[in-house]
């Protein structure tokens, strides 16, 4: 994928990762771009995939990602590094029915949400480390479109990210192609052990024998 991707095919690539889901793009990406497993869906059924557009709020203080939502475009995906503060409510079911009218695909945090139940009513996927009905104050402005970390995994502008119940992948841009081709191709070895033309634990064989058993 490159900076001159298309709307409509980057449209179509999030649609493709997203129907391979979180586990098979980490497997395709050697084990790596998984973020940590406390960061959750708010209700299993939510799916989101979108190109990163990422902010950093102080704790206890949103207003960097009030900022990050008026900036935020159609199919991108808020990625708000709130320092780990899990013990606030930062993002809540009115911002999450102004991200919905701007077509934005999606909220990641490494802090705390509340107004859960409305939130998954307005139907706005939210992946966040914790739900917390304590408020926060609108103080300090934070970086905007810049690298945030999350645990050991770097998320820069315009990654793709994608989130459903296993939890949320990051994929770099650069590695987009291989990653889709790596993802094809074991779904095509899914569809040929479900069709029993190879043994579904041909893998697992190998591996034991080279362990020696």
């Amino acid at each position: 994928m490159t900076a001159q991707t298309s709307r409509n095919d980057l449209a179509a690539i999030n649609a493709e990762l997203l129907a391979y889901g979180s586990s098979a793009i980490v497997e395709a990406h050697s084990r790596t771009g998984g973020l940590p497993s406390r960061i959750l869906p708010l209700d299993p059924g939510m799916r989101m995939a979108g190109q990163a557009f990422t902010c950093v709020c102080e704790p206890g203080d949103n207003l960097t990602l009030h900022a990050a939502l008026k900036m935020a475009g159609a199919g991108d995906v808020l990625v708000c590094d709130a320092m780990n503060a899990t013990e606030q409510g930062m993002f809540g079911d009115v911002m999450a029915s102004c991200a919905l009218g701007k077509n934005i695909a999606g909220l990641v945090t490494n802090g705390g949400v509340r107004d859960r139940l409305t939130i998954v009513e307005v139907g706005f996927p939210v992946f966040a480390a914790n739900v917390c009905m304590k408020g926060t104050v609108k103080e300090v402005m934070g970086p905007i479109n810049q690298p945030v970390a999350f645990g050991d995994v770097l998320i820069r502008p315009g990654d793709l990210i994608v989130g459903d119940a296993d939890g949320v992948a990051v994929v770099p841009r650069e590695t987009v192609d291989e990653v889709l081709q790596a993802c094809r191709r074991a779904g095509q070895r899914k569809a040929d052990i479900a069709a029993g033309r190879v043994a579904w634990d041909q893998d697992v064989a190998g591996a034991l024998l080279q362990a020696g058993l």
